[in-house]
C-alpha cells in the first residue's frame, strides 16, 4: 500500500517566526487518521525566521531526529550538550528519562528542517544527544543511513527504536531501489522535486506513507532529495 498525502492536506501553523507543517497530529492540529504510522510519532516540515526559535522546552520517552534543508540549527540542553547542525547533516536526541533543549536558528537566514520522533523499543534510561556531518555529495544516487538502530552495522547516528533514518539524492531520469520488509512502516518525504515510487507519483513535500511492499523504486522526475524513515 502506498498513500500520498499532499502537502496542501497536511496540518500548518504559522507564528510568524515559524511556519510549521504536520504530517501527522501535533499541538492543535488533530486529525483521527494521522495519529502515527506505526512507531513514527511526529514529522515536522519547519520554516524558522532568522534569530529566532524554540525556548528551552522538556521531552521524555522518544528519539528526536532533526534533519536541516537549509540554514542551521543550533541546539543546547540540560546535559550540557551544545552545537550547531548545518544544511543537510543531522542531529539526535534521545529524550529517555527526560532532558530540557532549546533549539535556535542564530543565522541571518532562513532555516529549514524535517523533525522526526519516533517511539523508542522501551522506557526510559539516560538522555544523549549527538550530531554528525552528512555531505550531500556523498549521497547522489544511493542511499546513506543517517540514523539508526543499529549504529555501528549502519555507519550512522544511534536511535533507540527498530529504525533507520535514510537520506538520497537522484538526479533527474534516474531511479534508485531500496528492499523492505512489508511488515515495516516506511514514510518518504522529498523536500525537493518531483518523484514516483512504485510507479505513484508525488509533488515537493507530500508526505507517502508505505506499507505491505516488498521493495520500492523511486524515480526522480526532477533532481531530487529524498528523506525516509523505515521502522518495524
Amino acid at each position: 500500500m502506498i498513500e500520498v498525502r499532499p502537502f496542501a492536506s497536511l496540518g500548518h501553523a504559522d507564528h510568524g517566526w515559524l511556519d510549521a507543517v504536520h504530517h501527522f497530529s501535533f499541538a492543535n492540529y488533530y486529525d483521527p487518521r494521522r495519529m502515527s504510522w506505526g512507531p513514527i510519532r511526529v514529522w515536522n516540515d519547519d520554516t524558522i525566521a532568522p534569530k529566532s526559535g524554540f525556548p528551552p522546552h522538556p521531552h521524555s520517552d522518544m528519539e528526536i531526529i532533526t534533519y536541516v534543508r537549509s540554514g542551521a540549527i543550533t541546539h543546547q540542553d540540560s546535559l550540557g550538550n551544545k552545537g550547531r547542525t548545518g544544511a543537510g547533516d543531522v542531529q539526535v536526541m534521545s529524550a529517555g528519562t527526560g532532558i530540557q533543549h532549546a533549539e535556535f536558528n542564530l543565522e541571518d537566514e532562513t532555516t529549514t528542517l524535517f523533525q522526526i520522533w519516533i517511539m523508542p523499543d522501551r522506557a526510559g534510561g539516560a538522555p544523549g544527544w549527538g550530531q554528525r556531518a552528512f555531505p550531500r555529495g556523498e549521497r547522489a544516487g544511493r542511499w546513506e543511513v543517517v540514523a539508526s538502530g543499529d549504529p555501528e552495522a549502519d555507519d550512522a547516528l544511534p536511535i533507540r527504536c527498530n529504525a533507520r533514518v535514510v537520506a538520497a539524492t537522484i538526479p533527474a531520469g534516474t531511479s534508485i531501489d531500496y528492499p523492505i520488509d512489508p511488515a515495516r512502516h516506511v514514510y518518504l518525504v522529498a523536500p525537493v522535486g518531483r518523484i514516483r515510487v512504485n510507479g505513484v507519483e508525488a509533488q515537493p513535500r507530500d508526505g507517502i506513507a508505505i506499507t505491505g511492499e516488498t521493495g520500492l523504486t523511486v524515480e526522480a522526475i526532477d533532481d531530487v532529495e529524498v528523506v525516509m524513515v523505515d521502522a518495524a
